[in-house]
């Protein structure tokens, strides 16, 4: 089952990008801006072919987790529209709001009030750190087919076959993905991938923490370095006073790029963190308390030590600038 959906849901993925790019280029192109690190236009509809490799799921024995993936479509399909025109902020947040709140509540009722709506605002966050991570080619792929695929691994030895085969697809299709995206990226994934993408690393991982697939920090652990990331760079830019929602290119994955280190070497570096973080992840996933917490504190202080690196290599490389200007 596991091999059927990861086959079709690649080939599927591979022959929508193609015609994407044949006979679609020209549909929503990612001009670039101040958070750009790309100098040429660039069609941002991966997103849908890898939507399409993901549907296909519900024919191998996914069809349990629909509500998850329809709701992962609808919010596909209101990024869409934003990539074609443009949607007022207030409207996608509302869209996050929601689509995360139904999923908390359908996945975790019973449960306090209090407890399930901080659970619907991490789904909301990882929502949309997804979005903001995704500026470097190769970057988001990469993380999905590790991520997914970690979850997909996890699920499978947990016995939970609906959602390894969900996370299966997920990973297979990012795959397809990535093999037009990394450098030089023929095409992005659009807040129509993104968007879905972080919704359904946040929804299925409280669905595998339902189905004791997994405990509450394998979702955070899988999924790290991105969280890491944007979380950071916010913090950091609110602590700077600076204006946080103002797209910028200030994450360390743009830092690493714009230092010299280039898109290629930047995606293999976090590919590396990622298998890392999800080596960790499934290593710890049914050990003791203990275990757990040592494996834990051991990832977040290595990834802690690679941000240091590269806030020290930032200072060195700003102070090389100004002095040659």
């Amino acid at each position: 089952m596991i091999v059927a959906v990861v086959v079709v849901a690649f080939v599927l993925a591979f022959a929508c990008l193609r015609l994407l790019l044949r006979r679609f280029a020209h549909l929503a192109p990612d001009r670039p801006n101040e958070r750009s690190l790309h100098a040429q236009p660039v069609p941002r509809t991966g997103g849908l072919a890898i939507l399409a490799g993901a549907a296909t799921a519900l024919l191998f024995g996914a069809a349990q987790l629909w509500e998850a993936l329809a709701l992962a479509l609808a919010l596909g399909a209101v990024s869409f529209l934003d990539d074609l025109r443009g949607v007022p902020i207030g409207a996608r947040l509302a869209a996050h709001l929601a689509a995360a709140a139904f999923v908390a509540w359908f996945l975790l009722s019973p449960m306090h009030p209090a407890a399930l709506a901080a659970l619907a605002l991490a789904v909301v966050w990882i929502t949309n750190l997804f979005n903001f991570m995704d500026g470097s080619d190769g970057l988001a792929g990469g993380m999905s087919v590790a991520g997914f695929g970690a979850y997909a691994l996890a699920a499978w030895l947990a016995g939970d076959a609906p959602t390894a085969v969900l996370c299966a697809a997920l990973a297979a299709a990012a795959a397809a993905f990535l093999a037009h995206n990394f450098h030089p990226a023929r095409i992005f994934l659009g807040d129509v991938g993104s968007i879905p993408l972080g919704f359904l690393a946040g929804a299925l991982g409280l669905a595998g923490w339902r189905n004791d697939a997994w405990p509450l920090w394998f979702p955070l652990l899988v999924f790290a370095p991105f969280i890491g990331d944007a979380s950071l760079t916010l913090l950091r830019r609110a602590l700077q006073r600076e204006r946080v929602w103002r797209a910028h290119h200030d994450h360390y994955y743009q830092r690493m790029v714009r230092m010299g280190l280039g898109h290629r070497a930047t995606a293999l570096a976090a590919y590396a963190a990622m298998a890392l973080c999800a080596a960790a992840a499934l290593l710890g996933r049914t050990q003791a308390s203990e275990v757990q917490a040592t494996i834990l504190c051991a990832t977040v202080l290595l990834l802690a030590a690679a941000a240091i690196w590269v806030d020290l290599r930032w200072a060195r490389f700003r102070r090389q600038q100004e002095a040659s200007a």
